[in-house]
């Protein structure tokens, strides 16, 4: 069963992509949204199998490198933390799959386009069922690859030539940083299997590794090094410049690389290498610093970005933040709850503003938006229903996920963990305030488009909208629903706990019953359906750094400031663009200088673009005519052949047809042939 909820989009990618020219583009949408729809139906069930059942296993399917001590294996790692991913992956892949036929049904190259889908699918649950670093680092490259050629995917277009290349670009930065840390890895555990590493990481805790010529912690150095990885594929700040720009892409392209997948893979890495960041406290210090800088960062910039798709984008990076600031703070199980509410509504809103742009007649300025919400009433419904999860307002996912997430970071107690907790405040805020903004530009207020576009706005074809009415389902249900296996406690009460925990240690000492039934017996019922036994191992927090414990005793007031916050921000961007309209132009006059900071995305670009791109640009100018051209050219090959065509120059002057001349050359050649033989012979005596 894992092998077809693995390999199906693989298969699909390989019909559409070789034989998509004799099947048709039907055919290979028919292929590619079969492959993946079964592939999630699939996923489902290992996800109840495995992290509800808690039957988690290996499957090895062949042995793949053998050199000296290194022998890596092609396994696939089923368990609670992969079938989680492979059912975030595959359910919004396969939404992704079915709403791409509505939504590039006048593109010229559907088929091309639905095979990328599907590789890029494949790549990702490679990287997920990963069971060492190699294996992981292919699915990793793999996904890099896909988000390429989607990114770009209307190549007439330079803007997406240039975004796709950006994003290349970028996360090989990070993925050096990825390589470093397997090599490290390997250095120090001599194996890159995940099983074998994490037994021997409390032993390694005290080991120490010399990198360029300094002593570092190891566990340190490692955790830092994958990190790097993930900074560069999640869009953390410092290397998120990518994230934006690949808005370039058709809109399917923005729903499954940057609200559920590809930006998750850096999250998915450190969760799973958890038993080692576990024993590395400085690299999970930097991770949670990282996180909350960048929830800030990037919801500062949604505020002031008037491109539907930008914003969206920002609140992603945003949201990946809050993702990375929980794992900072041993919260893991509170990081990938967040992960896979967050799959369910960004891909709704990602999805539904494709749906307003199609409406729309490919505008994607909200400028030129605006009255349209009794025209596409259900896109209208359905970006509600988003909006509410991503502004963290109950029931809806977003409030359960993003609140655990800041509880956990005020719960650590840790000074970083209270920097996290309040810059995700701050940023809970912002986000529903720039989310309505969103909603009023888009949908309300007087018509901003003109009466062309106006006259063309129609609601979106079912196959669109039945994609989104499943993620709208996610978005609302997955929070209540989930809430309790992913980051709860298991227990009906915690006084209950407690009594049945002490019962069950008392029958440890005087039962001895039927060969330790009894035993099995009591650990259920104090685990019961709680966090422990739906992880089963495959997140490992140590002790004394479990906040998620600490969660249940933080203060009233910690719990209801995000929902505060949240309701604060949707009452102010109503007063600011629907009740008093004027507002955002004063505040823009008023505090021009942060306006221009924001709006110009903390100037990242600019920045970049004059210490790295122009510098390199300059260095690979002057390589090219002093290196290239003016040595290694001039004394190479053009040297040598100028000097070729110079010497048949000189000896082409003795072509001149006279027969006298000729004979001349003859004499003096054969007399320079006697002088030879003589000098040598003189030399023998």
């Amino acid at each position: 069963m894992e092998l077809l909820a693995v390999f199906l989009p693989l298969i699909a990618f390989l019909i559409a992509g070789v034989f998509g020219g004799r099947i048709g583009d039907r055919g290979c949408q028919f292929v590619t949204c079969t492959a993946v729809i079964v592939a999630a139906l699939l996923a489902v069930r290992l996800f109840f199998d495995v992290a509800i059942g808690g039957n988690a296993y290996t499957t090895e399917l062949s042995s793949w490198i053998v050199s000296g001590d290194l022998n890596i294996s092609w396994a696939l790692r089923i368990d609670s933390l992969s079938v989680v991913m492979m059912c975030v992956i595959n359910i919004v892949s396969a939404c992704v799959h079915v709403y791409s036929v509505g939504y590039m049904s006048h593109d010229s190259c559907k088929g091309r386009f639905m095979a990328y889908l599907s590789l890029f699918t494949f790549a990702m649950l490679m990287l997920v069922s990963a069971d060492n670093l190699v294996q992981l680092f292919f699915g990793w490259e793999g996904v890099g690859l896909a988000s390429y050629l989607l990114i770009g995917f209307w190549n007439h277009k330079n803007s997406a030539n240039a975004a796709a290349v950006k994003a290349f670009v970028v996360n090989r930065v990070g993925d050096f940083g990825l390589a470093l840390g397997m090599m490290a890895i390997f250095v120090v555990f001599g194996t890159l299997q995940f099983d074998a590493i994490f037994e021997q990481v409390p032993e390694m805790a005290g080991t120490y590794f010399t990198f360029i010529g300094q002593e570092y912690h190891a566990l340190t150095l490692i955790g830092l090094l994958l990190f790097v990885g993930a900074i560069g594929k999640s869009a953390q700040l410092g290397l998120h410049t990518w994230l934006p720009d690949a808005m370039e892409g058709p809109t399917p392209v923005s729903a499954l690389i940057h609200a559920a997948t590809m930006v998750t893979a850096g999250v998915f890495l450190v969760a799973r290498m958890s038993p080692l960041y576990e024993y590395a406290p400085d690299a999970l210090m930097v991770v949670t610093l990282v996180g909350g800088a960048t929830a800030f960062v990037a919801a500062t910039i949604g505020l002031t970005q008037f491109d539907i798709k930008r914003v969206i984008a920002y609140s992603t990076m945003s949201q990946l933040g809050y993702m990375f600031f929980a794992l900072g703070v041993s919260a893991y199980p509170a990081a990938m709850f967040h992960l896979m509410t967050h799959a369910f509504f960004k891909a709704l809103l990602f999805l539904g503003a494709g749906s307003v742009i199609h409406a729309m007649s490919d505008e994607q300025d909200m400028r030129k938006m605006g009255g349209i919400w009794k025209k596409i009433p259900m896109t209208y419904g359905l970006m509600w229903v988003g909006s509410l999860a991503l502004a963290g307002i109950p029931p809806f996912a977003g409030f359960y996920s993003k609140d655990i997430v800041l509880e956990a970071a005020w719960a650590d107690q840790t000074w970083f963990g209270h920097i996290a907790f309040w810059l995700g405040i701050a940023a809970a805020f912002m986000t529903a305030f720039y989310t309505w903004r969103l909603l009023i530009m888009t949908f309300h207020g007087t018509p901003r488009a003109s009466e062309k576009v106006m006259s063309h706005v129609h609601e979106s074809p079912a196959v669109m909208l039945g994609p989104l009415v499943i993620l709208a389902t996610g978005a609302l249900l997955a929070g209540m629903v989930f809430y309790e296996p992913f980051v709860g406690s298991g227990a009906k009460h915690p006084e209950i706990a407690e009594v049945e925990i002490v019962h069950h240690e008392i029958d440890i000492e005087v039962e001895h019953d039927v060969e330790g039934i009894v035993l099995e017996d009591e650990k259920e019922i104090a685990h019961g359906v709680g966090r422990e036994k739906f992880w089963n191992g495959a997140i490992e927090v140590r002790h004394q750094n479990d906040t998620l414990e600490a969660v249940h005793h933080v203060p009233e007031w910690v719990k209801f400031l995000p929902l505060i916050m949240g309701l604060l921000g949707i009452g102010l961007a109503y007063l600011a663009y629907l009740l008093r309209p004027g507002i955002p132009e004063k505040i823009k006059t008023i505090f021009a200088a942060p306006y221009v900071l924001f709006f110009n995305k903390w100037f990242f670009d600019e920045i970049y673009t004059a210490v790295f791109v122009k510098t390199a640009l300059q260095l690979g100018r002057f390589f090219w005519r002093i290196g290239d051209q003016n040595t290694i050219d001039r004394l190479g090959p053009d040297g040598s052949a100028k000097s070729v065509q110079k010497l048949a120059g000189a000896f082409s002057r003795f072509q001149s047809g006279y027969v006298f001349q000729y004979a001349f050359v003859m004499i003096i050649a054969l007399t320079a042939i006697v002088s030879w033989f003589v000098f040598k012979s003189g030399q023998g005596f």
